[in-house]
C-alpha cells in the first residue's frame, strides 16, 4: 500500500488519521498535518437532520437491506449548497486574486461568496474560530489563513455588515497552509460526513424516523398538479 507492508509496516502503528492522509498523499503526514486532519474531520462530521442525512435516513427506509446504498444516497448530496464548498473556497484562496476585488464582483453578480454565511451560527461559526485559533496557537497559520481573514474583511466591506464565516473556509485555509493541494480539500469533509451517516443510520435502525420524515414532507407540501 503506497510501497508499504499493509500487515507488518502499517496495522498497528498508524492511525486512520495517518492511513488516510498516506492514502491520499503518498506521504506520512506531519505532527501539525495529523492534527489538523483530525480537527477538522471532527469539526465537520456531525449535521444533524440536514438534507443528506435526512436523504439517507429515508432511503434506509426503503430499502432496510441497502446500508451502502443508503451511505451513497448521503453522499451523492454532498455538493456546495450543503458540503462541498470548502473545494470552491480553496480554490479561491490560491487564486491569489485580491479578496475585495472578488467579493466586489461576486456581489454584482448576484452570487454568494463561498465560506460566508450561516442559518444557525450567527454572528460566528464556533467551529471556524476554534480551527483559527488552534492554527494561531500552533504556528500554522499562514499566507491562506491571512488571507481567509482578508475575505472576512472584504465581506464586511462590501455587504455593509458582517457575514458569518463558516467552518468551509478555515478547513480549507489551514489545509493549504499545511500543504495539501486543493484537490484534495473535499475529501475530510466526505469522509467525515460518511462517518456521520453511519451515525445516523445504526440510529434509524435501532430508532427509525425514515418514513416519518416522508410523510412530514407530504403533509407540508401543497402539490399543483
Amino acid at each position: 500500500m503506497r510501497g508499504r507492508d499493509l500487515a507488518n509496516e502499517l496495522m498497528g502503528r498508524l492511525t486512520f488519521t495517518e492511513y488516510f492522509h498516506l492514502l491520499l498523499t503518498g506521504e506520512d503526514p506531519t505532527e501539525e498535518q495529523r492534527y489538523f486532519l483530525d480537527v477538522l474531520l471532527v469539526s465537520i462530521a456531525e449535521h444533524g437532520l440536514m438534507p443528506t442525512n435526512v436523504a439517507a435516513r429515508m432511503t434506509l427506509a426503503a430499502d432496510p437491506a441497502s446500508l451502502q446504498g443508503a451511505v451513497a444516497a448521503g453522499i451523492l448530496g454532498c455538493g456546495p449548497v450543503i458540503l462541498g464548498t470548502s473545494e470552491e473556497c480553496a480554490r479561491l484562496l490560491e487564486s491569489g486574486r485580491e479578496p475585495l476585488e472578488v467579493v466586489r464582483e461576486l456581489q454584482a453578480a448576484g452570487g454568494r461568496v463561498p465560506g460566508f454565511g450561516h442559518p444557525v451560527h450567527k454572528p460566528l461559526d464556533p467551529r471556524a474560530e476554534r480551527i483559527l485559533e488552534l492554527a494561531d496557537e500552533r504556528g500554522v497559520s499562514g499566507l491562506h489563513v491571512a488571507r481567509a481573514r482578508a475575505y472576512r474583511d472584504a465581506v464586511q466591506e462590501v455587504w455593509g455588515k458582517p457575514l458569518t464565516m463558516n467552518v468551509s473556509m478555515p478547513i480549507a485555509a489551514v489545509m493549504l497552509d499545511l500543504g495539501f493541494p486543493s484537490t484534495a480539500v473535499k475529501a475530510v469533509p466526505i469522509l467525515a460526513r460518511t462517518a456521520s451517516l453511519l451515525a445516523h443510520l445504526a440510529e434509524e435502525q435501532q430508532e427509525p424516523v425514515g418514513l416519518a420524515l416522508a410523510a412530514a414532507a407530504e403533509e407540508a407540501v401543497a402539490y399543483e398538479r
